[in-house]
């Protein structure tokens, strides 16, 4: 064999090891390109790394996912319905259909039910969490986004993109008890179970407090140096918010008063924001293929523990505070074409079976 030879066969032994590697890391399912065998087997500081890729496939764009704990079941808005995933099994065990335009998915545990936000129809469809069966619609306003379920008033809220108001819903009943005026456009709600909602307006960088059992609003912060806030999510024990803002930081602010604590760096692209409670690591999912791991150091002290890989435009996610594993969504896409003359700018088209959820753990 000729030096030439022995080289690229070292070469492919190499290639050969790191996918076994990933094989046992991962089970049978190969690695999405973007991530390779060495991040997937190698935890960085925050210890997250790739567990699985479940493959789902499937046309549609998505958005907000949702997690039911118990059944371990990952609720995922694809278009005009919800797609219903036991991450365990890897098998889609329902859909809940009819969802025109679905944004969000709200879970009422203590109810039964759950809620989705469906933005092209301006309703909300609810269903029953163990049948998956839907039982019953409610009207919102203009391009309901995101949605929030609050048990201290036992209302859900859907936040309206169009119409810049929120809906209040009456959980038990279905019906609709009120509609507050936001003054701006909202993007992500969060609630605290003491009876606050808290919601990003994105075109004004504004921060909103609302009373769930009045249906007012008590306060509204300025999130400044935040701009384009997306996510939000809350430490409700410390009454931390946690704003994922589109000039890349994370805006932690107190609940209370409103005061801007930190803004910890984040990556591009940012639509989704957890916390996990018992690791105390908030998070932000970015389209730039990168998930930013915070630490609580203490209530007013927040550190970047690292920047996780992912994949590009997974930006949407879920966490189980149980296992603490994160769950994101994404998916290949066509070259972009340029827009005919007079004619707006389209997404490109997702790939043919190219749909993804990634799953990383500790």
């Amino acid at each position: 064999m000729s030096p030439k030879c022995r080289s690229f066969a070292a070469i492919f032994a190499l290639l050969f090891a790191a996918l076994a590697v990933a094989a046992a890391v991962g089970g049978s399912r190969l690695l999405p390109a973007s991530v390779s065998a060495a991040q997937a087997s190698a935890p960085g500081p925050s210890g997250y790394h790739l567990l699985k890729t479940i493959k789902l496939g499937g046309p549609g764009f998505w958005d907000y996912l949702a997690f039911d704990s118990p059944t371990r079941r990952l609720f995922i808005s694809r278009g005009n319905k919800v797609v219903v995933l036991n991450v365990d099994t890897e098998k889609v065990v329902g859909e809940i259909p009819d969802t025109e335009g679905v944004h969000g998915i709200a879970l009422a545990p203590d109810l039964g039910d759950g809620y989705t936000s469906n933005g092209a129809a301006g309703t909300v469809s609810i269903f029953d969490l163990k049948t998956l069966q839907v039982i019953g619609h409610a009207q919102a306003g203009k391009n309901p986004d995101a949605i929030v379920y609050d048990p201290a008033s036992k209302r859900v809220f859907t936040m309206n993109g169009r119409s810049n108001d929120s809906t209040a819903i009456n959980a038990k009943t279905g019906m609709v008890d009120g509609t507050i005026a936001l003054g701006g456009r909202p993007e992500f709600t969060a609630t605290d179970g003491r009876g606050h909602i808290y919601v990003n307006l994105e075109d004004k960088s504004e921060e909103l407090q609302i009373d769930s059992k009045k249906l007012v609003i008590t306060a509204r912060w300025p999130l400044a140096p935040c701009e384009s806030p997306s996510g939000l999510a809350i430490d409700a024990k410390h009454h931390r918010l946690f704003a994922g803002c589109h000039n890349k930081v994370m805006a932690v602010m107190d609940s209370d008063n409103g005061k801007v604590i930190a803004t910890p760096p984040i990556g591009v692209g940012v639509d989704a924001n957890r916390f996990d409670p018992g690791t105390g690591f908030a998070f932000a999912s970015c389209g730039d293929g990168t998930l930013t791991v915070v630490h609580e150091d203490s209530p007013d002290k927040f550190s970047v523990v690292e920047d996780v890989k992912t994949q590009p435009r997974a930006r949407t996610m879920a966490l189980d505070p149980k296992t603490h594993e994160v769950f994101l969504v994404t998916a290949d896409f066509a070259p972009m074409t340029p827009p005919a003359p007079g004619q707006p700018r389209r997404f490109p088209d997702v790939l043919p079976d190219s749909f993804v959820v990634l799953v990383f753990g500790r």
